[in-house]
Formats: structure tokens, C-alpha cells, sequence
């Protein structure tokens, strides 16, 4: 986040509290003068160097940005002005930096944040170094100038150290920013989810409402903290002595529980601010879902300015099973199961079904949080958390909105490196697709922008809830398989052939097993049994031999993953199959096994020989278990895969693209199509190669140009908003003489008269194979870059792959390569093969200035 004059925002702090910072006013001087004159006598010491200096002069001139010479920011919390800073240009690039916090809220990350929103305003305008005098005692500032993580030249003269930072971006730079952000979240997020006391504001003693419910599942759960009702209008609630308001409570409550009409919240949020409550979870609705989007941004603001988080509203509660806090803080039916998943929806009816259905799989949360508008705390933030959070192994996400897609997709792919990370995420359906006008708007949507954000980032996208429960069975009780190689051992023919099917159609390989594995197998199985994979142990197989078989097949090193489907005969004990299979599964660690059990009365839980076995997730079909080992297989295979990098092409200038596309806009500040010239201008600006043209408002003139420029050539006609000119009669191709262009001419005007708006004589390219490339502006993921098969059929055969930016060389030649047409590039039966380089280079510039010219709405190529 980066202020300018004017701008303001808020911040977490490094131990979970939050802060707002904006720039300095002229009538900020009183607060300014305060905060010196409350400095500690060492404060003061090491704070100031020389009776005047940069800070306090900011204090006077608080106004004084107009010219970039100076910068100024402070910091507030819980209503007050806890920290000031700013810069003063030098004669050269540089500028001195000085800030200063008050003693009691130091330590907070206060100063390292106003560092990086000095530094992000320095560099806006054009500053490069930070220049500052610092005490050799000064400790504190010193680590905080350390830290920051920018490259630091460091002079000792005497008592005074001087301090030259280098603003420049770097890998290192970048790694200490979002290790503060990783940390300032988590810890604001593990504020709210591991309290020590809990008020419930709006808690009633009347059955069958939202205000009971609360109450009665936190003491119920056993909360190990302590719990103060709240309600103006009731003596006691489960046996608690209930107080009127939140201040009157008589010890520290560190978050509250809000279950009260919308019109009162604001009321309470501030009584939570005068008892210094840590965060709040705002259950009531009636904001931003209902159009009330204003009064919900203002109690954010209430919060975030007073050192409190937001969850909610609209939400249905939190959870944490954590021994040490036992947690139940929702009004759902069901108590959440103990165990060893995050998990957040924003849906408060998908919640408490997911959380009842995970139960009963054997898959227990950690923690909860129904997210409900996601005005405060959001997705990310509780990323953060479980990214850290020893007690959580993988991460369950129901996600009907982003907030910010590229702060998701940056924190969900370190995530993701290390703990599964599953999303179901609604709106598969075009019904809110936005009308379009261009090729590629038209074959991108916001749903293909999902598939490729979660892609990026190593998130697992499913598409139904039941899809969302059986991929987390897995993940959470088996490793990742290491390769494609499956393995599928049944005592029924027609099932084991099922899910060999399936997990073939699902990308999977179900390989003919060895010579060798196949005669140890035959000397283990009973006679007529099938060897080959799928592996038919025939209807009377014991559970003795269902757990040699499995043992051979784990044992052999052949397969990455086993399916074993168990069909309940009268012959053998369902018990005693599953102990068996357990038991053999539990004596490898690094093949994924799954289980299917049919015909029987098993609940849904996994499989397992009792405590300390290994955990096999139970299916209801073979279709279930290869859908689950399919998205393990993709993880894994994201993890093991190159990142690729930002490439630096050559004959790149975004700044002259950017001024040719602002200069545009001068002149239609309302937006619209550049006209051919135009945009061919810009594409230059990044070095991507166009066909030489001309324009012509005459015949005569589409005749000279095209003398000039050699035929064959294309007349297209020259109005920019006439889109799709194709079907309009807009372009005509391969003429070949001074005749054919006369007549061309003549032709469009007819058609189209004054629409047709002149003309351009462009120069025809050799035969090849057609594509599109192209730029959809999405309102909330930014820049789509497409390539697909061009052509007049484009939007018919819809052969694309688009990525979000910025792109790396390895999305551009995965882009290339994952089109169902792309052999027709490599030289499909004799034909000439592409420049697959060009190709890639020419994705990477479009790419280029998608992102550095956001104002491109769309673009065609």
C-alpha cells in the first residue's frame, strides 16, 4: 500500500493490533507537539540530533508536498497519534528519513511499517536512497533499519552511525516485506481464534434464537476462558450472571461476540473500544449483502482505527478445537470435530454442512471461521495463520468472492508448498458473465480467471461439495502420490474394472504390473484370480489375502497409489478385510491407498487397524477415489514443478506505450477502440511485430498505398468501433492488383458507408497457422492474457489457455504447448513448423503491457 497526498489506510502491526496511517495535516501540529513532548528523556536523546530537524519540521509545513520535496506520514491507534514520520528531498535522488514513535508502542512494527510507506512514496517520486543519522546507541532504530530489508551502506563517525538504504526492489526486499505482513496477520487472526475471555453481545435466554445458541455452544464445547453474557434486558443466561454492556464487564475480554440489530452494532463496537477488546465477530447481517455497503465500511474503519479486527458480519461464528481453548463460537447444530484442518467459508450454510459432513469422514478442524461479507478479516489473512499454525495440516476453503487475487494467489502458493490447500469456489455458470465485444472477452470469463488464479498459486479446485469432502479424506490421512502410477486390487471383476476406468479418464495410469509382481501375486491369490492390474482377487478372497496382496503391490515399488475395493460376500468379515488392509498399508509410508467399501453397512470414516494405524480414506464409488488421487497427483506434480521466471525482452518500453494509450484517452476520456494506426503504435512500443499498412481515405489512396507497400494486400475498413469487421464486410484479403483494390474499395463503401470511416491498406503475411492473442481487463483479477486458435471460428472451436500477470517464459511456453491444437505448431503431417519462440516472446510482450498499461481494456492480435 503506498500513500500519496491525501491517502490514507490501515495496517496490522506486528503483534496483531492494527494502526492507520495517512499523511500529515497542518492540524496535526497540537498532536505532533504531544507525542515529542511525551517521549521518554532517551527517547528524546535518541530521537533528536540537532534542535531542528526533518520531523519536526514536518510538524510546520505539514502541506508542504507539493513539489516532492517532502513527505510526511503518521501513525494512529486507539484514537490517538502514536508515531509520526517523513522525508526531506536532498539536492540528488536521496532523501533524509526520520521518524519517531512513542516508547509505549514501540516494538509493534510501527516504525518498519511508516518506513515502507515512506520508502513506496520516495520512489514514486523518483527518490532512490534513504539517508539517516542514527545514534550508535539507538538500538531499536537500528534493528529497524536492519530488517527492513533493503541493501544498507553503514558509516560510524563518533557517536552518530550514517545510514544509506538503497530503495531499489529485491528478491530480499520483497521476502522481508511479506515476512512482516505473514507474521502482523497471523498474529491478528490468532488474537481472535485463541481468546482468553469472550463476551456475547445480544446473548438471550430464549430458546430457539441466534443469541441462545451462541451462549449455550460455548459453554457446552467447554471454553476454557472465561464467558460474560451480554443484555440489557436479562439477569442470567446457562447460569451466568449477565451484564448490560461490554465496559461493565468486570475483566479484560478479549473478543466479542456480536448477535445484536444492525442498527446497534456501531453502538457496541464502540463499547467494545473503551473496554480495549482485541477483536470482534460481527454475526449480525443487514450490510453489504443487503446494499448497505457504506455502514459496513465504516465499522471496519471504527475497528481497524481502534487496534481491533473485523470477522463478519454476516457471519455464523468461530471455532477451535485447540485442548487449551475448546472453542465453539457459532450457532450451528453440530459441534465442529477436533482435528487437523483449516477451514473457512464464506457461506454460513456450506459451513455447518461441510463441517457436519468433514465429522463424519473422520475429518476434524482445527479451527473455523465463518468469514460471512469478508469486510475485515478475509481469506487471506487466514492463510497466513494456518501457514504457521502447527495445528493444521491442510486448508479448506469455500470461496464465493476475492478481495485481492494477487495477495491470494502469492500467499496461497507458499501455502501450498507445504500444506494442501482446497477451494470450492461457486459461480461455475456464465449467468454473470458481463456482455462483450471483443474475441477475447468473449472466450475468457471470470470463472476461467478462478481456474487459472488457483492454478498458479497450487490451490486444488473442486466443484462440488462431495468432491470437497473426498479430496480432503485423502490429503489429510495419505501422502502425496509420487507419480501417475495406480494400482487397483477388488474382489469383483466389474468394480475393479470401474475404477480403472476412472482413474485412466481422470489422467491416471493403470499400468500392467510386472512379470515378477504378477507371479508372486498368482501364489498368494486363489485360482481364477486376475493378475494383470486391475487386480480381481475373486468373490471368496479372505481378509488374508486382501492383505498379502496389498502388501506385494506396496512392496513392489510398481505404483505411486492403490485403490483397493472391497464387495461384501457372505464368505468373508468386512472387520477383518479392513484390519487386514490396514495393517498391510501401515508398513509403507510413501504410497497413497485408498479404499472402497461396497455392499456393506460402514459409516463413512476412514479405514484404520486403531491407534496408531495408518488412516485409509473409505469411498462410496471408484469414481470418488480416483477423483481424490487425481487432484493429490496434480499437487504434488505443481510442487515438483519449475516457477519459471520474469523474462526481460528486449525493445520493451511500456513507458511509451502507456504515454501512446494515455494520449488516446485525452482525446475519448470515456474509453474506446484505438483505431488500427494506433494500436499498432502501441505494439511497437514492446516490440511485437506488425504488418506494414497504410491509411486511405479514396480508392485512389488504397491504390497508391497499396502500390507502395506490394500486393497481395488487405483492405480493412477504418472506423475504430466497428468491431467483428469480418461479418460486418469490414475486411477483404488477398487482393492481388490495382483493379482488385478499386473494386474492394467500392464494395465496402457500399456496404458500409460513412461507418466504413476510410480505410487501411495493410500488407499480407504468408500462409500459416492462424492465432489469436489477445487482453481482457477483469474488474477483480486484472489483465487475462488469451492465445488460442484465431480465425473467424475462434469463439466456435474455443482451443485457448489464458494467465493472469505478471507471466513468466515457463507460463508462456506451457501456454503454447497445453492448446488440444498445438501440433498444428510443431509441424503437424509435413507442415512447416512454427516459430514457437517468436510465438512465446510475442505472448511475454502482450503480457508486458497488459500490466503495465492497465487501462487497455481489451486487445485483439
Amino acid at each position: 500500500m503506498a500513500f500519496a497526498s491525501g491517502d490514507e489506510g490501515d495496517v496490522v502491526l506486528a503483534d496483531g493490533g492494527s494502526a492507520h496511517l495517512r499523511v500529515v495535516r497542518p492540524d496535526d501540529l497540537d498532536s505532533v507537539q504531544s507525542l515529542y513532548e511525551a517521549l521518554s528523556s532517551e527517547s528524546r536523546r535518541r530521537r533528536f540530533l540537532r534542535p531542528i530537524t526533518p520531523a519536526h519540521a514536518a510538524v510546520q509545513g505539514a502541506d508542504t508536498d507539493v513539489d516532492g520535496h517532502h513527505f510526511a506520514l503518521v501513525a494512529e491507534t486507539d484514537g490517538g497519534l502514536v508515531g509520526v514520520a517523513d522525508w526531506y528531498r536532498l539536492p540528488d535522488d536521496r532523501a533524509e528519513v526520520a521518524f519517531t514513535v512513542l516508547d509505549r508502542e514501540q516494538h509493534r512494527g510501527i516504525g518498519s511499517l511508516l518506513l515502507e510507506h515512506l520508502a513506496d512514496a520516495a520512489i514514486s517520486r523518483g527518490i532512490t536512497t534513504f539517508v539517516a543519522s542514527v545514534l550508535a546507541t539507538n538500538a531499536p532504530m537500528l534493528q529497524v533499519l536492519t530488517d527492513a530489508g533493503y541493501r544498507a551502506v553503514w558509516d560510524r563517525a563518533h557517536d552518530v552511525i550514517e545510514v544509506e538504504l538503497d530503495l531499489t526492489s529485491t528478491d530480499a526486499l520483497v521476502a522481508a516485506r511479506e515476512e512482516r505482513e505473514r507474521r502482523a496477520e497471523s498474529r491478528s487472526v490468532a488474537r481472535l481464534l485463541a481468546p482468553r475471555s469472550i463476551a456475547v453481545v445480544g446473548a438471550s435466554a430464549q430458546d430457539r434464537t441466534i443469541g441462545h445458541a451462541l451462549v449455550q455452544n460455548i459453554v457446552d464445547g467447554g471454553f476454557m476462558g472465561a464467558v460474560y453474557p451480554v443484555n440489557p434486558h436479562a439477569m442470567e443466561i446457562h447460569g451466568r450472571p449477565v451484564w448490560r454492556t461490554v465496559a461493565e464487564i468486570p475483566g479484560p475480554v478479549d473478543v466479542a461476540i456480536v448477535a445484536v440489530p444492525a442498527s446497534a452494532v456501531e453502538a457496541v463496537l464502540h463499547d467494545c473500544i473503551a473496554k480495549h477488546v482485541r477483536g470482534v465477530v460481527v454475526i449480525t447481517s443487514g450490510f453489504a449483502e443487503v446494499g448497505a455497503g457504506s455502514s459496513e465500511a465504516e465499522l471496519v474503519a471504527l475497528a481497524r482505527a481502534n487496534g481491533m479486527r473485523m470477522i463478519g458480519p454476516n457471519c455464523f461464528g468461530i471455532a477451535n478445537t485447540r485442548d487449551d481453548v475448546r472453542l465453539d463460537a457459532t450457532f450451528s447444530p453440530v459441534a465442529p470435530t477436533a482435528g487437523r484442518i483449516g477451514f473457512a467459508s464464506q457461506s454460513g450454510g456450506v459451513g455447518i454442512d461441510l463441517l457436519s459432513r468433514l465429522g463424519e469422514r473422520g475429518l476434524g478442524v482445527s479451527s473455523f471461521v465463518s468469514l460471512g461479507n469478508k469486510a475485515d478479516v478475509s481469506t487471506n489473512d487466514l492463510l497466513q495463520y494456518w501457514e504457521s499454525d502447527p495445528d493444521s495440516d491442510v486448508v479448506v476453503l469455500y470461496v464465493e468472492s476475492f478481495g485481492n487475487p494477487r495477495k491470494f494467489a502469492r500467499i496461497a502458493r507458499r501455502v501450498a508448498m507445504v500444506k494442501p490447500v482446497v477451494a470450492l469456489k461457486s459461480g461455475r455458470s456464465p449467468a454473470g458473465a458481463r456482455g462483450t465485444m471483443s474475441h477475447t472477452a468473449a472466450l475468457t470469463s471470470l470463472d476461467v480467471a478462478v481456474d487459472e488464479l488457483f492454478r498458479q498459486a497450487g490451490v486444488l479446485r473442486v466443484d462440488t461439495m462431495e468432491e470437497l469432502v473426498d479430496t480432503t479424506a485423502l490429503l489429510a490421512h495419505q501422502p502425496l502420490p509420487r507419480g501417475r502410477r495406480v494400482g487397483v486390487i477388488s474382489n469383483g471383476g466389474g468394480p475393479g474394472i470401474l475404477a480403472a476406468d476412472a482413474c485412466v479418464a481422470a489422467g491416471l495410469q493403470v499400468n500392467e504390473l510386472s512379470d515378477g509382481l504378477q507371479q508372486e501375486l498368482r501364489a498368494i491369490t486363489l485360482p481364477g484370480a486376475a493378475v494383470g492390474n486391475p487386480v480381481d482377487l475373486v468373490a471368496a478372497a479372505d481378509a488374508a489375502t486382501f492383505g498379502a496382496a496389498v502388501r506385494a503391490v506396496l512392496d513392489s515399488g510398481e505404483v505411486d497409489a492403490l485403490v483397493v475395493i472391497y464387495v461384501s460376500p457372505l464368505v468373508t468379515d468386512p472387520a477383518e478385510v479392513e484390519l487386514a488392509v490396514s495393517e498391510a498399508a501401515s508398513v509403507t509410508s510413501d504410497v497413497a491407498v485408498v479404499a472402497c467399501f461396497l455392499g456393506t453397512q460402514r459409516g463413512s470414516g476412514p479405514v484404520t487397524s486403531g491407534p496408531g494405524g495408518r488412516a485409509i480414506p473409505a469411498y462410496a464409488f471408484p469414481e470418488s477415489a480416483a477423483y481424490a488421487l487425481e487432484r493429490a497427483v496434480r499437487l504434488a506434480e505443481w510442487r515438483a514443478s519449475p516457477r519459471g521466471a520474469i523474462s526481460r525482452l528486449p525493445n520493451v518500453d511500456v513507458e511509451a506505450a502507456r504515454a501512446h494509450v494515455l494520449g488516446e484517452l485525452v482525446h475519448m476520456p470515456s474509453g474506446g477502440w484505438l483505431d488500427l494506426e494506433a494500436a499498432c503504435d502501441v505494439m511497437a512500443d514492446v516490440g511485437a511485430p506488425t504488418a506494414a499498412l497504410r491509411r486511405a481515405m479514396t480508392a485512389d489512396d488504397a491504390v497508391a498505398a497499396a502500390v507502395e507497400l506490394g500486393f497481395p494486400v488487405a483492405l480493412k475498413a477504418g472506423a475504430a468501433d466497428l468491431v467483428h469487421k469480418t461479418d460486418r464486410g469490414g475486411v477483404i484479403l488477398g487482393l492481388a492488383d490495382p483493379a482488385a483494390v478499386r473494386a474492394a474499395f467500392a464494395a465496402m463503401l457500399a456496404t458500409l458507408g460513412t461507418a466504413m470511416g476510410g480505410a487501411y491498406v495493410q500488407a499480407m503475411v504468408p500462409e500459416g497457422v492462424e492465432l489469436i492473442v489477445g487482453v481482457t481487463q477483469d474488474p477483480t483479477f486484472g489483465p487475462l492474457v488469451l492465445l488460442g486458435m484465431g480465425g473467424t471460428t475462434a469463439e466456435l472451436v474455443r482451443d485457448t489457455t489464458v494467465r493472469l500477470v505478471p507471466m513468466t517464459d515457463l507460463d508462456a511456453a506451457t501456454m503454447v504447448r497445453e492448446l488440444k491444437t498445438s501440433p498444428l505448431l510443431t509441424g503437424y503431417r509435413g507442415a512447416p513448423a512454427v516459430d514457437i519462440e517468436a510465438l512465446e516472446a510475442l505472448v511475454l510482450r502482450v503480457a508486458a503491457l497488459a500490466e503495465a498499461v492497465p487501462e487497455i481494456a481489451e486487445l485483439d492480435c
